[in-house]
């Protein structure tokens, strides 16, 4: 890998930082400025990263920029990654990539017409111990998956985020904020879906909130907090997502899948790491023999220990996707399809009916060790 690009951000709230402060451990991309629709906050960001802070119209006719990452709130997702793409850039976004399914088919055209690439995120499903979990079902470790079952559940966000009224609105809802981590990985571990079913309710229709600076005030709660879904996989395997701000504890793994041969056990998807165990006929559960991974390896301190985050890692396959003229693997049509994912299971909790996929997608290229170590500087 030759050349370098470069990279704006747009949008400079927390996961700037995440993106700002790891982007320099890949190869091919280069942070140069940073837009905010609050002027102050590009402009505090830029000071601590040393970038150069635009208005995000400066930003989109800034020539030395080829690849926007869309930071914004999910709502302006669409918005802002159109313009980009309009203005000539190569767009990656957090998740989601927009909110609907129409939306996302814009962007495509758009982006097709012009030539260029959009990829979004999770990228967390390149982690190792994710990849672990691929190599181990890509070897046969538990036969043809046949079923599985996942489950990210909590009591919700307003005793932790300082404004969490988005969370509680269309748009938002645990399926379209902590699903596309799920999705992802199980695209990345068994392929595309071809049709969900789901029942999804709300627990409240008002939260209160007790983090501080709004502690007491009362938010109204417009999209189900609870979603329980089945998906069915083109392979034929069907998989339970249960996805909940309702519950305030539980026993429930992170992902199992079921296989001819035994089980998997995969950690949160949410994050790089983790412990990855299967067993097989003889159901005797063992972790997975350790491999020397890159984006495994611990580089973080967390209240929970050390942890693994190589968030940005998908920017970076993506710029060397673009560099070498290969697939890159958090790519539009995988993260399209994980939008028609997650909007259909919305819709079938609505008109209480299964509904059919209307997009499909190839599983990603496996990220061993070579491939990850050739993304790091």
């Amino acid at each position: 890998m030759t050349k370098e690009l470069g990279v704006g951000i747009i949008g400079c709230g927390n996961i700037s930082t995440t993106y700002l402060s790891l982007a320099p451990l890949f190869k091919g991309l280069k942070i140069l400025a940073c837009a905010d629709i609050n002027v102050r906050a590009a402009e505090l960001r830029a000071e601590e990263y040393d970038v150069t802070a635009q208005t995000i119209e400066q930003l989109l006719a800034n020539d030395e920029i080829d690849v926007v990452v869309n930071l914004t709130i999910p709502d302006a997702h669409y918005p802002v990654s159109k313009a980009a793409l309009e203005a000539g850039k190569h767009v990656f976004s957090e998740k989601p990539l927009v909110l609907t399914l129409e939306q996302g088919e814009d962007l495509r055209r758009i982006a097709k017409e012009k030539n260029l690439s959009v990829g979004c995120a999770p990228d967390t499903f390149l982690g190792g111990a994710h990849q672990l979990a691929r190599k181990y079902v890509d070897e046969g470790g538990i036969g043809r998956i046949t079923s599985g079952a996942c489950y990210v559940m909590g009591p919700g966000m307003e005793m932790w985020h300082p404004n969490p009224d988005f969370f509680f609105l269309p748009g938002g809802g645990p399926i379209l904020d902590m699903g596309p981590y799920y999705i992802a990985n199980l695209i990345n571990l068994i392929g595309p879906v071809k049709r969900v079913g789901a029942i999804t309710s709300m627990a409240s229709e008002t939260r209160t909130i007790t983090s501080q600076p709004r502690h007491g005030e009362t938010i109204p709660v417009k999209t189900p907090t609870t979603v329980q879904a089945l998906l069915e996989f083109v392979s034929g395997a069907t998989v339970t997502l249960t996805a909940s701000w309702d519950v305030w504890s539980h026993r429930h793994a992170n992902m199992e899948l079921y296989g001819t041969d035994g089980t998997l056990f995969v950690p949160d998807p949410n994050f790089f790491g983790g412990l990855v165990e299967a067993s097989g006929r003889d159901k005797d559960i063992k972790p997975l023999e350790a491999w020397e991974h890159p984006f495994g390896r611990f580089n973080q301190e967390s209240p929970q220990g050390p942890r693994a985050n190589y968030r940005t890692a998908g920017l970076a396959d993506m710029v060397a996707a673009l560099i070498d003229g290969r697939d890159a693997r958090c790519s539009l049509e995988r993260t399209l399809h994980g939008v028609d994912v997650m909007t259909s299971i919305l819709k079938s909790g609505e008109e209480g009916r299964f509904v059919e996929l209307t997009t499909t997608c190839t599983q990603p290229a496996a990220l061993g060790i070579e491939e990850a170590q050739a993304l790091l500087k």
